[in-house]
């Protein structure tokens, strides 16, 4: 990705919690210099997970890594089950940085991205995680709920 005059190259290995890749997970923490922990902010049990997850990373690399909390799925407003405040709590407690995004509405997304790569060593000058650069999610509840992604959606 670009930031600002600078080209920044992430590199994301993807295991969504999945026991089967367990084994893998200390070898990707290991090489790692951000984890992204994502829970789906309409599951508590995802939430209350989080915590271990924080934990391994900082049991293979300790202070060495950049962490990033995610509340995923805030386009789901009437199943949400854990608030931003909650979030923004845990990651004070655990000292990692925080965002909500949708993944499936493409909220917040960017500037996640723009948010890991300014916090890489060496681009603390940069200003792209300044607060104009966030985007403001606002969902409304909705009588009908669309089960087509949108254009560029997933559907997943």
């Amino acid at each position: 990705m670009y930031l600002e005059d600078r080209t920044v190259r992430l590199q994301l290995w993807d295991t969504a919690g999945q026991e089967r890749f367990r084994s893998l997970i200390p070898s990707y923490i290991r090489d790692s210099s951000v984890a992204v922990i994502v829970y789906d902010v309409a599951s508590r049990q995802t939430f209350l997970n989080t915590s271990r997850w924080i934990e391994e990373v900082r049991s293979e690399r300790g202070s060495d890594v950049i962490v990033v909390l995610v509340g995923n799925k805030t386009d789901l407003v009437d199943k949400r089950q854990v608030s931003t405040e909650e979030g923004e709590a845990k990651s004070k407690e655990l000292n990692v940085m925080f965002i909500e995004a949708s993944a499936k509405a493409g909220f917040n997304i960017k500037a996640l991205f723009r948010k890991i790569a300014a916090a890489l060593p060496g681009m603390e000058t940069l200003s792209s995680t300044k607060q104009e650069d966030m985007v403001d999610v606002n969902l409304r509840s909705s009588a009908s709920h669309d089960s087509q992604p949108q254009s560029g959606g997933c559907a997943c």
